[in-house]
């Protein structure tokens, strides 16, 4: 196994979770959207509390136009697919050009939407190059430790969004099974400690209703 720098560590770990940010996110964007159409202004102020965004939008119409697409706006969809782009750019030596153009044409696909009346069915390939991008890293990233890495930072970010979002408990507990499996195989330092006390509270908890900001604490403190 080669070493990893910190530096290295730290890109591959963020570009992990930014690119789950923007796909699950995208996801969720679509129940968001349709509850918008059903219901009066301000359909997306839950969905900004649990995830701890300011509510900076005028409208529903706002709402759509800046969280998906407005790179002034450091909680924009688009905001974080640029991170992602940042952090895998220097990369490329570790993730080879398959991988990398998948993150770009994420990255370009999602700017192209801001510019169509309708994006859904842009966003739509957003979602679907993220899920190729995964596939690739598995095919094309050689190093087992950066695909580790690159997955312990995915699986963090979605137990983070899928807690904040009041996910099902054994969708929560799928995922927090993929990350201890695959951070035990990595040489990160990580606190065992939180591992295991935000395991114990995903086993007892029925919902995340209550109590999840202390989840968050543990799952925060881990890397």
């Amino acid at each position: 196994m080669g070493i990893i720098s910190v530096e290295k560590l730290d890109h591959l770990y963020w570009l992990g979770r930014y690119t789950e940010r923007v796909y699950t996110t995208l996801r969720k964007f679509y129940d968001i959207y349709d509850q918008m159409i059903e219901s009066p202004e301000g359909a997306y102020r839950k969905y900004c509390e649990r995830l701890n965004i300011p509510d900076i939008y005028e409208s529903n119409k706002d709402f759509t136009y800046s969280y998906l697409f407005d790179i002034k706006n450091p909680d924009s969809i688009f905001a974080n697919m640029g991170r992602a782009f940042d952090n895998a750019i220097v990369l490329r030596d570790e993730l080879s050009s398959n991988v990398l153009s998948y993150v770009q044409l994420a990255l370009d696909t999602l700017g192209a939407s801001a510019q169509t009346t309708a994006p859904l069915l842009e966003l739509q390939q957003v979602i679907d190059y993220l899920l190729a991008f995964w596939g690739c890293v598995d095919d094309y990233v050689e190093e087992e430790e950066c695909r580790n890495i690159l997955k312990c930072g995915k699986y963090i970010e979605r137990l983070d969004l899928y807690i904040r979002l009041d996910y099902n408990r054994k969708d929560i507990e799928k995922e927090y099974s993929k990350l201890q499996n695959r951070i035990q195989k990595t040489h990160m330092c990580y606190n065992e400690k939180n591992l295991e006390c935000l395991g114990r509270m995903i086993e007892e908890k029925a919902d995340w209703k209550t109590g999840y900001q202390e989840a968050l604490g543990y799952l925060g403190g881990i890397i």
